[in-house]
């Protein structure tokens, strides 16, 4: 099989990365695997795993009917067999691209937590929670299939070395001192609220407790999140707040820490690794993953949403009872790793990912002919033009929300059962 993966963008992020990790694994199955996008931190990755890396411009629309013609021209040059976008963009220049080739199948994957309306209604469809999975299948017709955010539980294993990285980065420690850590992009939409949430946490309770975060990330609030890690350190006394920036390799801040806060991929990276974990959401959502808990995230995703209040009280909480209990932060440990090499090994990803080609390409052969596409893709088209149109509306008006589609209800609704 000759497949393209088209991750929506090459810095560093989950979805992205488990494009070119799960394009690795079917590599590694007996499969041509190439990866497209511009130029950016994980091209090194595409290389490092052995993968083609064929290249977009930085500066392209998104979708870009250029971009989609230049993934026609590679389906009539290799012959390939799927082209697979990651998010609503590269899914929809897929899309275009195969719509004329009755032997090229077009796949979508949605590792965020909502799913755009206007993809094509009959495209197949990989979402990363069951929640997701049961929405998104109500509501279309075409096959919707449910791959949880794999990981590479080898690759990310608690004895990964960390000596060179607290060598870096000044992080000396004695027997007391317990690392908190969060691995994350430092931008306004998702992330912001709970990176300032945790520095402000951890400014206080560093102010009687030997304890420091550490905070690998970069993105256009890192500013902001600069400011409020100095006032910490200042209310503390000391560097209980470091910043690393981006690193192409975060594993020895997982490796490092003794417990972590995340979201999505991060927060399954944090459980291969065998540490205690707080699932970090929106609205103050703060939740500890117990076995108590774990059915929450099973259903909605590594993400919460909460009221609005109380989001610095419930992290304290949650903190303090880590901090002060050893033996619950290994069995935790131990209960997240047993987690992620049963439920999401990228191995396991992998075959599910083939199967769901395989059907791709039986249904597109056997399936509706030109004319019934034009309409599937042409009612598409219709809602990726009023979607435009209301956010440039949005825009002008002050109002322009990001693209959270169905999220905030569906994270309403899990938290409801």
């Amino acid at each position: 099989m000759r497949i393209l993966v088209y991750p929506h963008a090459m810095e560093i992020g989950g979805s992205q990365i488990n494009a070119i990790e799960l394009g690795a694994a079917i590599r590694d199955m007996g499969h041509e695997v190439a990866v497209i996008g511009e130029h950016g931190p994980l091209v090194e990755l595409v290389t490092q795993l052995g993968l083609e890396h064929l290249p977009l411009p930085a500066n392209r629309k998104r979708p870009s009917p250029k971009v989609a013609r230049q993934i026609r021209g590679l389906i009539r040059e290799r012959s390939l067999d799927i082209v697979h976008g990651y998010e609503w963009p590269p899914a929809l220049d897929c899309a275009a691209a195969a719509f004329p080739v009755r032997d090229t199948a077009a796949v979508c994957t949605i590792m965020s937590m909502a799913v755009a309306p206007f993809l094509p209604a009959t495209m197949p469809l990989v979402v990363g929670t069951e929640a997701l999975r049961a929405h998104a299948a109500d509501r279309r017709p075409g096959p919707v299939y449910l791959i949880e955010p794999p990981v590479d539980v080898d690759a990310n294993a608690p004895d990964h070395p960390v000596d060179r990285f607290r060598a870096e980065y000044r992080l000396d420690r004695d027997e007391t001192t317990i690392d908190i850590a969060v691995v994350s992009r430092l931008v306004p939409e998702l992330k912001l609220e709970g990176v300032l949430t945790a520095i402000d946490v951890v400014g206080e309770v560093g102010c009687t407790r030997p304890v420091r975060l550490i905070i690998a990330g970069d993105g256009i609030a890192r500013e902001e999140v600069e400011r409020r890690a100095a006032a910490a350190n200042a209310r503390a006394g000391r560097r209980a707040v470091v910043l690393t920036g981006e690193l192409r390799d975060p594993r020895p801040v997982y490796a490092a820490a003794d417990i972590m806060l995340g979201m999505g991929s991060s927060a399954l990276r944090a459980l291969s690794f065998g540490r205690p974990l707080v699932v970090q959401g929106e609205r103050g959502f703060w939740e500890l993953l117990t076995p108590d808990t774990v059915n929450l995230f099973l259903q909605q995703g590594w993400y919460g949403l909460g009221d609005g209040t109380g989001g610095a009280e419930r992290l304290t909480q949650h903190l303090l009872r880590l901090l002060d209990d050893a033996p619950l932060r290994a069995k935790l440990g131990s209960y997240g790793r047993d987690l992620a090499v049963e439920r999401f090994s990228l191995q396991k990803a992998a075959r599910s990912q083939l199967d769901i080609y395989e059907r791709a390409i039986a249904d597109r052969r056997a399936g509706a002919g030109l004319v019934p596409r034009a309409a599937v893709a042409a009612r598409a088209a219709a809602g990726l033009f009023t979607y435009k149109v209301n956010r440039k509306i949005t825009a002008v008006r002050g109002t322009q929300r990001r693209d959270d589609f169905n999220v905030a209800t569906l994270a309403q609704q899990a938290m409801k059962r």
